[in-house]
């Protein structure tokens, strides 16, 4: 794998070499790179350049500069004039440098030549499901982002969170990765924990609920039929972290992965998940769905490594536990 997972979810714009100016790889070259240089004192971007590259004359630092292979802290810049203070990181990359395109509603956490882990938030669509609606998706963002060093470039679908669920997910850049992560689903994930505030006090410290369920024809809820095999097998467990009279915090991990699981499994007990209204929810108590994807650990699908990312529990989800915070 060429990359590191990032642990730093707020990240700085990264830079990458232009895929279409790689270098010869017949070339023996001990030239770096990259250079990088901090600023000692106040100046323009030219002459500090003309300075530090002094192997090189005038124009070519120019040249080097109008081709966009300089960042001054993270922002490539073409300025002669680019004002420097002291402290700044000045960064030359042999190759014109690629900024990455913002995401919105989202983060990268990990990504490589294989996968790419996210961390979404509540309201962005996953994928959508029709392909003519120009509604913004994490999918069509992360095309849009592997495309912008590489024309080619794709995503693949491997599984999805809910648009108001918000959590760890994770897609894959080629389709070798994509199959094999869908083929070993259950081997291949080992780890897969959600936080859920539901409603109401929920009195056993843990348990497990197991079902089967059905998509309603007309309506595309999905419900637990009472009849044994009549629809996909589903087992979902649950701890209780916090409860109060009127809201439980829960840990549930995911035996099986059906679509609405643990929306209907919490509504089947009796807690329906805070502002699922879909699902039986009688309150809007944090204004959002109350169900967070906190945990994804997998095998990577091409070194077999255990790759484990973990969210903070949403302050929202702790709101109703506070000292002062009103009993229904």
């Amino acid at each position: 794998m060429q990359k590191k997972p990032n642990k730093q979810l707020n990240q700085k714009p990264k830079f990458r070499p232009s895929p279409s100016q790689g270098q010869n790889p017949s070339k023996s070259s001990s030239e770096p790179n990259v250079r990088q240089y901090t600023v000692k004192e106040a100046s323009e971007l030219l002459p500090f350049l003309i300075d530090k590259l002094s192997s090189l004359g005038r124009n070519a630092v120019k040249a080097i500069l109008a081709r966009g292979q300089v960042s001054v802290n993270g922002k490539a810049t073409t300025a002669y004039n680019f004002p420097l203070v002291p402290g700044q990181t000045v960064i030359v990359s042999k190759d014109k440098l690629v900024e990455d395109i913002p995401l919105a509603g989202m983060t990268i956490m990990y990504e490589d030549d294989d996968v790419i882990v996210v961390q979404k938030d509540a309201g962005l669509l996953s994928i959508a499901a029709n392909t003519q609606e120009n509604e913004v998706t994490a999918y069509r963002q992360l095309t849009a982002h592997v495309r912008n060093h590489d024309p080619k470039a794709r995503i693949f679908v491997v599984h999805r969170l809910d648009r108001d669920t918000s959590g760890v997910m994770m897609f894959a850049k080629t389709e070798k990765a994509q199959q094999h992560l869908q083929n070993t689903w259950q081997e291949s994930v080992k780890e897969r924990t959600y936080v859920a505030l539901v409603e109401g006090s929920v009195r056993k410290p843990e348990g497990t609920i197991t079902s089967w369920l059905k998509e309603h024809a007309k309506s595309l809820k999905m419900f637990s039929t009472p009849y044994p095999n009549d629809g996909q097998h589903a087992v979902t467990h649950y701890k209780t972290i916090q409860t109060n009279r009127s809201f439980s915090l829960l840990e549930v991990n995911l035996e099986t992965g059906r679509k609405n699981q643990i929306r209907v499994h919490m509504q089947d007990i009796g807690h329906p998940v805070v502002g699922d209204k879909k699902y039986g929810s009688k309150t809007k108590e944090i204004g959002r769905l109350g169900l967070h994807a906190r945990v994804l650990a997998f095998l990577h699908p091409t070194t077999g490594e255990l790759m484990r990312y973990e969210t903070p529990i949403p302050k929202l989800f702790m709101n109703p536990f506070k000292e002062n915070a009103p009993l229904k």
